[in-house]
Parts: C-alpha cells; structure tokens; sequence
C-alpha cells in the first residue's frame, strides 16, 4: 500500500493545526503575562486582570496573542454554526486587544474616551468568553461531521470545561460588588479570567485531536476498500 494514501486528509490537518494554534495560546496567556512581567519587574506583582497587563510591558504579548486567536478563530472553518460562531468570537477576541481596559492604567492618564474603549472592552470580553463556553457545551459535544458522536467522557470534559467558564465570568461579575480594597488584595477578575482562558485552551486542544483522529480513522477505512474493478473471469 502507497504510504502517501495514509496520510490524513488536508483538510483535518488544517483544522487540527487552528485549533492547536487556538488552544495554545489560551493555555499559555495566562502563564506568559504573570511570569514575563515578574521577570520585567523583578518582583511577583499580580495585577487585577489579564487585560491590565496591556499597560505594562507586556502589552506586545497580550495583544499580538489575542490577535493571534482571533486570526484563527475567523480562518477556523468545520461546519456552518462553528464558522459564524468562530468568526463572531474572532471579531470580539481583537476587539478585547484593540480596545484595552482601563484597568491597571496609570493615575491620570485615561479620560472619558478612554472609559468608553473600556466599556466596549469589556462588552467584548464578556461576548467572548459566552461564545467560547457556547463552543464547548453546544458544538463540541456533538457528533462530527459524519455522524459519530464524541465519547461520554469527552462530553463531560467538554461540558466541565463549559460550566468552568460560565462560572468564572459568574464569579468575575459578582466580585465587582466587594470593597475595592479587598478586590486588589484577592485578584478574583485576573484568576476567573485565568481560569476562563485556561479552560478555554485545554477545550480546544482536546477537541482538534479527537477531530483529527475521527478523520484519520475515516480515511484509512477508505483506503482498505480496493478500489481496482474485479478481474474478469475466465469463461
């Protein structure tokens, strides 16, 4: 058998390298912003969200990451409700990184304009972060595009991961209520939007490889169908 034929159609090579591409950068973020501005800084500073560490040197990092996943969530193609969903989320993901917070910004240097990009910030975030737990308790649990279904405990890891989310962006809007000195003392926004990115990441990760392998498996059952006409037979 020509080894070329095993080879897994392009196309799930492609959609698994996107959501690979997706799923590493939301694992990594949250990681990358602490531990690059506690090397900058020389000094474990946690600051009171993600989107804060844009005002430090870590703003190239925050942004060009976002930017990234959304890149490739409008490129991510599968199936109708996961194209426009995914190019929904792309659009918010570079607004979140275009439109920054003011949160964390230096005393005196934001005015009115700038509380306004915060708000569509925020509205953004708020969209993305509902779309990606969309993604993993309404799409991922779904069969695939040739009916088969995703394991039980595949499920439950994708809908885990969903809840989590959900719970994180809970948590991240109750937590507005606390007195401000106890917000900065406990962080609650920076370790929900940990926990929402992290989960996000690992969802993704998961699902490219059940994808790719539900499509290698699919290719490789065409290939052990001969597809030679029968020899005839002798009369």
């Amino acid at each position: 058998m020509d080894p070329e034929l095993r080879k897994p159609p392009q196309d799930a090579v492609t959609v698994r390298h996107l959501r690979l591409g997706i799923g590493s950068v939301g694992i990594a973020l949250p990681v990358v912003l602490v531990v690059g501005h506690l090397v900058a800084a020389r000094r474990l500073t946690l600051l009171d969200s993600l989107s804060a560490y844009y005002h430090t040197e870590m703003r190239d990092v925050f942004v060009g990451s976002l930017c990234a996943v959304g890149v490739f969530l409008i490129a991510y193609r599968y199936r109708r409700p996961d194209d426009a969903l995914g190019s929904v989320a792309g659009v918010l993901a570079i607004a979140v990184a275009l439109f920054p917070t003011t949160v964390g910004a230096p005393a005196g240097t934001t005015g009115h304009s700038d509380r306004t990009v915060g708000v569509v910030h925020q509205i953004a975030a708020a969209g993305l972060f509902l779309l990606l737990a969309v993604f993993c308790l309404f799409l991922f649990t779904r069969p695939d595009r040739v009916g088969v279904p995703p394991s039980r405990s595949a499920v439950r890891f994708y809908r885990v991961c969903g809840g989590l989310i959900l719970l994180a962006i809970t948590f991240a809007l109750a937590s507005t209520r606390l007195p401000a000195d106890l917000r900065h003392t406990l962080k609650p926004v920076l370790w929900c939007e940990a926990v929402a990115v992290f989960t996000f990441g690992a969802a993704w990760v998961a699902k490219s490889d059940a994808l790719f392998r539900a499509a290698e498996s699919i290719d490789e059952s065409d290939v052990r169908q001969d597809p030679r006409p029968a020899a005839p037979t002798s009369s």
